[in-house]
């Protein structure tokens, strides 16, 4: 995917007013329309000009195509960064997924799919000319303790707006939130009334919250169940042993199958994310060897005298 510069393709600075925007647009439309222009390639300089003008005459799209910085060169390799689009808070209405002339540039970052795949839409009707205000969005990043336990958190948002001179800034915004016990990825919390405020005397709108949840070292979370992988010794597989297992609600005791295997997977009923059915703990086994040292080895020797086995011998090695 390569990087395009909307500024550079409507011929105006990054520090361009939003009526600057505007007349550039309309102006370089009168030139490149495919229907009067005599320009070459006329059609493509269209429908780049057209894409360029659906980002930047957009405060909010604009504002969060501006985070990507002014570094970035026409032409060069891009993918949007891991953290696109988290704790920007924009408003949500009709989807915009764009023309399918739009470049994949444009879809990556505002299509339907991202975080920004909406645009303004008209505030709900609420009693005669009153209307609601719009609903806002908002992904947001939590770790996978928060998910399990829930509890009040403090987070920051950043919010698009328009400045009285024409143009466009993102103020920061501190809220206190509360997260459900049991949340899952993607799911969506719904703070009311702080969205868009209403006309005409009609309510704001909500502020919904999108959750993300950040990769944790020792879980893999899977809809509302999580895996752990957990290293055990010849052994304790061997013998079935009773070992210590971390979950997300602390340590507990786990007895294993006699003679288990690297790589068996031992279910934890209930140990996963709450929610009606609870999800589950998943516990992948891997034999770890003891240091090596005279003792191991000498053991070691004495299994492999006393001891009949080939590994091999089932698996048509």
């Amino acid at each position: 995917m390569r990087y395009k510069d909307y500024y550079q393709v409507m011929g105006v600075p990054r520090t361009a007013s939003q009526d600057e925007i505007k007349r550039a647009y309309r102006k370089l439309a009168r030139k490149y329309h495919p229907d009067v222009s005599k320009e070459k390639d006329a059609e493509e300089k269209f429908k780049e000009l057209q894409e360029a003008h659906e980002v930047l005459k957009d405060p909010e799209k604009r504002a969060a195509y501006d985070q990507l910085g002014p570094d970035w060169r026409p032409g060069q390799d891009f993918r949007p960064p891991p953290d696109w689009g988290k704790g920007f808070e924009f408003s949500r209405g009709a989807q915009a997924e764009g023309p399918a002339e739009f470049s994949d540039f444009f879809s990556e970052l505002f299509g339907s799919r991202s975080p920004f795949g909406a645009t303004h839409g008209a505030g709900r009707t609420h009693r005669g000319y009153a209307a609601a205000g719009q609903d806002h969005v908002a992904r947001i990043e939590i770790d996978l303790e928060d998910a399990f336990r829930g509890g009040t958190r403090t987070i920051e948002l950043r919010t698009p707006e328009l400045t009285a001179d024409g143009h466009v800034t993102v103020k920061p915004r501190t809220l206190r939130i509360s997260i459900p016990a049991g949340v899952t990825e993607g799911q969506q919390i719904r703070l009311a009334r702080q969205g868009s405020p209403g006309l005409g005397g009609g309510p704001p709108g909500d502020l919904l919250l999108e959750v993300s949840i950040r990769p944790h070292p020792s879980f893999r979370l899977e809809g509302r169940d999580v895996t752990l992988t957990l290293p055990v010794a010849p052994w304790e597989a061997a013998l079935g042993e009773t070992v210590s297992a971390p979950t997300l609600g602390g340590p507990v005791e786990m007895k294993l199958p006699a003679g288990a295997r690297a790589g068996q997977t031992l279910r934890l009923r209930g140990r996963g994310l709450p929610g009606h059915p609870p999800g589950d703990q998943l516990v992948l086994l891997r034999i770890v060897l003891p240091p090596d040292s005279p003792r191991a080895r000498q053991l070691f020797e004495q299994m492999k005298r006393e001891v009949p086995f080939d590994p091999r011998a089932t698996s048509g090695q």
